[in-house]
């Protein structure tokens, strides 16, 4: 008779991932503004809520919009809020959401008296939920097949963290700034999260009438307070620009300007704690068919932070006709869209080129494809960012880019795990009545596999055959010895 021991408890696991994209739209009148040369939408996320079958987020799109007037250039800015929503059954008030915003396409249409911006806003959710945990730890009256490991429960976190920065930019003004952070290391600690980074931040200033782009590095380090945050580990994290200021302090004399950049950072981010378990994960007997019922656990588990800085370049694709009569004044506003491959990553780069032409300021978006094979890089999610640009005019009609990107896997391993959640007899077996059984088994069995097929112990195949070698190939012939019954 079977007699088995059941451990139950609860966790938390990822039950879904989906993906939302919707359009938004500002006006601008045009007695504000002259030809648009340049755009740059920052979004952020301002709300995120589960309810039954749908997830409703909202944020806030800010638009900046660099227009020229001849060779003057000017900028105009407006912001707008916004919801959407997305849907998937399994979704309830419980659960727990994460949703990061990313800006994907930009378009400038003029209607009337107005231009109108649109841009494209993907969102990328993902809900967690609890669940019961239930696994069979010994199984009385059965051949059981035990194991040890390690059973998981995700832990999310959030949080938001200030920086700033100041330095000196040889300059009259700052039109656009345009910042993306980059996580490079997320570790739990005792009571917290510590996140470090780095923001990206471009800036399209003006420098003696001209417009020039800048870049600067800019680290910060974050602590996030978390109650469930005990063991060391790596974790996963996604950092966020809720909020950002360029304040600028102008020399004129000088054609400097004391810049100081301050910025509020948004982090969600997931790691799991462990816990050891022993559970069965198969079994049978050898007096009757056993009716079993299997459950199983897959995430992902965090196991660092990888960096990578490369360098692409090659020919861009514009669109608008470039010669000899465009002198290139500056590669501004750069931005990577792409994708993970098996090797690395494949995408492009864009970049708003400005130039003049005629005596006045023009511009035009080009794209830099690019493939890069990440040596070394494991599975997880991957953040790029281009912190470098410039384009040069080698033969008419041409444009070439140089590029360089700072590449961060948050790498992961796939843990699963398989047990036994019940157990119950079925029909009896009839004993063999011959003294031996001989089984030809496939390729690759292992013991435990051998002697579920023979319905007899583990330990009866190896007494039985000594000389065998696991995994078997196949060409073996297995033996076991069975005593003579009492009538």
């Amino acid at each position: 008779m079977l007699n088995a021991s059941i451990a139950t408890g609860t966790y938390t696991r990822k039950i879904a991932e989906v993906k939302a994209q919707s359009i938004v739209e500002i006006k601008f009148a045009e007695q504000d503004m002259g030809e648009a040369v340049a755009v740059y939408p920052q979004v952020s996320l301002t709300s995120a809520e589960v309810s039954s079958g749908r997830v409703t987020y909202g944020g806030r799109l800010i638009c900046t919009v660099v227009y020229a007037d001849g060779s003057t250039l000017s900028r105009v800015q407006k912001g707008a809020e916004f919801s959407h929503h997305a849907d998937n059954d399994v979704f309830a008030p419980a659960q727990t959401c994460a949703c990061a915003l990313n800006c994907r396409h930009t378009r400038v249409r003029r209607e009337g008296s107005f231009y109108i911006v649109s841009v494209v806003v993907d969102a990328d959710i993902s809900v967690s939920d609890s669940a019961a945990r239930s696994y069979v730890q010994s199984l009385g009256g059965a051949v059981e097949k035990r194991e040890e490991g390690k059973l998981y429960s995700a832990a999310i976190f959030s949080g938001e963290s200030e920086t700033e920065d100041g330095f000196t930019l040889v300059a009259t003004d700052v039109l656009v700034p345009a910042a993306e952070p980059i996580v490079l290391s997320c570790t739990v600690r005792t009571g917290l999260v510590e996140v470090e980074g780095e923001i990206n931040l471009n800036l399209l200033a003006v420098r003696e009438g001209s417009p020039v782009a800048v870049g600067r590095l800019i680290p910060f380090k974050a602590e996030i307070p978390c109650e469930r945050a005990v063991v060391p580990s790596p974790a996963v994290c996604r950092a966020e620009i809720k909020d950002m200021s360029v304040d600028c302090k102008v020399n004129e004399e000088r054609g400097k300007c004391d810049v100081n950049f301050t910025a509020t950072l948004s982090f969600t981010g997931t790691f799991y704690e462990e816990e050891d378990a022993a559970y069965v994960s198969d079994a049978f007997s050898t007096d009757c068919d056993l009716n079993l019922t299997y459950g199983g656990e897959e995430c992902d588990i965090p196991s660092g932070v990888k960096v990578y800085t490369e360098r692409v370049s090659g020919l861009c694709a514009s669109k608008a006709k470039l010669d000899y009569t465009c002198a290139f004044l500056a590669a501004a506003l750069p931005k990577a869209d792409y994708a993970r491959t098996e090797e690395g990553i494949d995408g492009s780069i864009t970049a708003v080129l400005l130039y003049e032409q005629g005596g006045e300021v023009r511009s035009a978006e080009v794209t830099l494809p690019f493939s890069l094979a990440l040596n070394g890089a494991g599975a997880g999610e991957v953040t790029a960012t281009v912190t470098g640009i410039s384009l040069r005019q080698r033969a008419e009609g041409e444009c070439e880019a140089e590029a360089t990107l700072k590449i961060a896997v948050a790498e992961c391993v796939k843990h699963s795990v398989t047990y036994l959640t019940a157990a119950e007899e079925g029909e009896k077996i009839q004993t063999p009545q011959s003294a031996i059984s001989v089984c030809i088994p496939a390729a690759g069995d292992g013991l435990w596999e051998t002697a579920k097929k023979m319905c007899c112990t583990p330990e009866s195949i190896q007494k039985a055959n000594p000389g065998l070698t696991y995994p078997l190939t196949g060409e073996e012939r297995v033996l076991v010895f069975r005593g003579k019954s009492a009538d």
